[in-house]
């Protein structure tokens, strides 16, 4: 349990858990989250670490993830995951919401709301989701100085550079543009879109002794691969980022057709998390026994159909 009824909440920041989870051996795998209770659950199977997408937040808003939400909008997410799981979670940071000055506010903001880590992208605004076309890139140079200022501003965040360049630079011209971001201070670089697992391979070993970051979205551009066939090729993370509210999405949309097809939701009930596994899942109990003047709630029986 967390928050409240907590008794072991770690003492240590975040960025330094996240980097003591890179330091083991293996890959680290960072499923999305895009709410408290989907964090909740990620934790309760079994995950230490966790991501937060900008395409998720975005999309949780009913709004595209076109650079549009603002650096306070984003540490709201940041609290519940963080509120909930008590683990550390890297925050997409898109652009850093401006120049050096709003990447070190961004970062501030981050940190205090619990982060443990974040990525900055080198694409100019009106940012698109990396698996798509023509999108515009930053100079190397600009990019550079927004991961100097990242590492000057923060404490112990991790500091993550994502470079898009491949699709319009090649892997050569990603790699280029990845070691400058290491020479500015980046902890781990990610490589954005590469399409087969020998353009991953090929990265990798032109970026050795750098830990490297994979995203394994559906419907995009990567094929899809393994945990362990990602480590296999080099690298150190691994992320699904918007496939937990890809999975909601896509049952909220079947409720809403049950309903206005069958005028109730009945038909859904098999599908849906019951009240004793939602409350199991968020501590209702754990909360309610912290204060002695709460009424147990005893969960209603639902009646049978006449």
């Amino acid at each position: 349990m967390t928050y409240l009824v907590s008794t072991d909440l770690a003492t240590e920041p975040p960025g330094r858990r996240l980097r003591a989870l890179l330091a083991r051996p293996g890959i680290l795998q960072m499923p999305g989250a895009h709410n408290g209770l989907a964090a909740l659950q990620a934790k309760a199977a079994g995950f230490e670490a966790l991501y937060l997408s900008g395409a998720a937040m975005t999309a949780s808003m009913g709004l595209p993830d076109l650079g549009i939400i603002t650096v306070d909008e984003v540490a709201f997410f940041v609290r519940q995951l963080v509120r909930a799981s008590a683990l550390p979670v890297l925050v997409d940071g898109d652009t850093g919401y401006g120049e050096a000055l709003n990447v070190m506010h961004m970062v501030r903001c981050f940190e205090d709301a619990g982060a443990g880590a974040v990525h900055i992208e080198d694409q100019l605004l009106p940012k698109k989701c990396g698996h798509l076309n023509d999108k515009k890139l930053a100079d190397p140079a600009d990019m550079a100085a927004k991961i100097h200022a990242a590492v000057r501003a923060r404490r112990d965040l991790v500091i993550v550079a994502r470079t898009d360049a491949a699709a319009s630079e090649g892997l050569d011209g990603a790699v280029l543009r990845a070691k400058r971001y290491v020479e500015a201070g980046a902890d781990v670089i990610f490589p954005e879109a590469l399409t087969t697992p020998e353009m991953f391979k090929a990265f990798a070993e032109k970026m050795p002794g750098v830990p490297l970051l994979a995203n394994m979205t559906e419907f995009g551009r990567t094929p899809f691969l393994t945990a362990d066939e990602f480590a296999a090729l080099g690298y150190k993370i691994v992320i699904w980022p918007v496939s937990s509210l890809r999975v909601a999405a896509k049952a909220q949309a079947e409720l809403y057709a049950a309903i206005a097809r069958d005028g109730g939701a009945k038909a859904m009930l098999p599908r849906m998390q019951t009240r004793a596994e939602l409350y199991a899942a968020i501590g209702y109990a754990d909360y309610e026994a912290l204060d002695a003047s709460i009424v147990t709630t005893v969960i209603p029986t639902m009646p049978k159909a006449g």
